[in-house]
């Protein structure tokens, strides 16, 4: 039986907040140094900018891309030339509306996006952003994977992995050092709860506000079980592989016996 490998680089990159240009130096440092057989690097939400949470709406504005602008210009011409889907989120502006958008670029330039559905209302993220009403699905080199935006990580409805509709969730984030054990057990029993692989990608460093993020990332396998290996420059590496996740799944159908259920918008 082919059992088709997906190769994952978790990059929790260290954020200079409000500073897309060292940003996107460090998001160079590291294709530079990542593994060429890597199939998927990810990255932390807001990569390019972190999240400046004590700016106004209209501050903030001027940090916010379209999907045509530098940002994602940037991650193509990356993604092309190393042969590897790169996920991450960024401030997005579409008709003057504000979204924390996630992103999964292909090689071949195919491109996915979806925004942050859950809001941070703690941090004022309501009063800037507008809310996104899908989940990104999609199919890459063989699996199936879906992605998720920081806060949407503490939903499991909508995290719930309906009818194995996917193999891998991705979760980006920056999520603060005070609350990190939150952040590394939801990552683990969104992996059990929904027999796949689940990504978590933090970032690292100081924000605006002071809060410290340690970039504490994971990969966990569908039974809770760390799989990540981290490298002597912060990056961790995992392989994931399909055949073992099917032969799980078989002798374990525990996804039979869920509820059906739909969102309403």
């Amino acid at each position: 039986m082919n059992d088709p490998i997906l190769k994952v680089c978790l990059a929790p990159i260290e954020i200079s907040w409000g500073d897309k240009d060292a940003n996107l130096k460090s998001l160079e440092d590291i294709l530079n140094r990542v593994h060429p057989e890597t199939d998927l690097l990810v990255l932390p939400e807001t990569f390019s900018t972190g999240f400046p949470s004590d700016l106004d709406k209209e501050q903030f504005r001027l940090l916010a891309e379209k999907n045509t602008g530098e940002t994602i210009d940037i991650i193509k011409k990356y993604s092309s030339e190393y042969c590897m889907a790169i996920a991450g989120s960024f401030i997005a502006d579409t008709g003057g509306l504000l979204f924390n958008r996630a992103f999964f670029i292909e090689p071949s330039g195919d491109e996915y996006f979806a925004d942050k559905r859950h809001l941070f209302s703690l941090g004022g993220e309501d009063q800037i952003l507008k809310a996104g009403d899908s989940r990104m699905n999609l199919r890459y080199r063989g699996w199936n994977i879906s992605m998720i935006v920081c806060y949407d990580l503490r939903f499991p409805i909508w995290c719930r992995n309906k009818n194995n509709e996917y193999d891998l969730m991705l979760a980006v984030a920056n999520w603060p050092v005070k609350r990190i054990d939150t952040w590394d057990t939801l990552l683990k029993a969104r992996a059990i709860e929904n027999e796949a692989y689940v990504c978590g990608v933090n970032c690292r460093g100081i924000d605006n506000k002071g809060a410290e993020y340690n970039g504490s990332s994971h990969l966990f396998d569908y039974r809770g079980k760390e799989i990540a290996v981290k490298t002597n420059d912060n990056m961790l590496y995992a392989s994931l592989s399909m055949q073992k996740l099917t032969t799980y799944r078989e002798r374990f159908p525990f996804w039979k016996d869920a509820e059906d259920f739909c969102l309403e918008k």
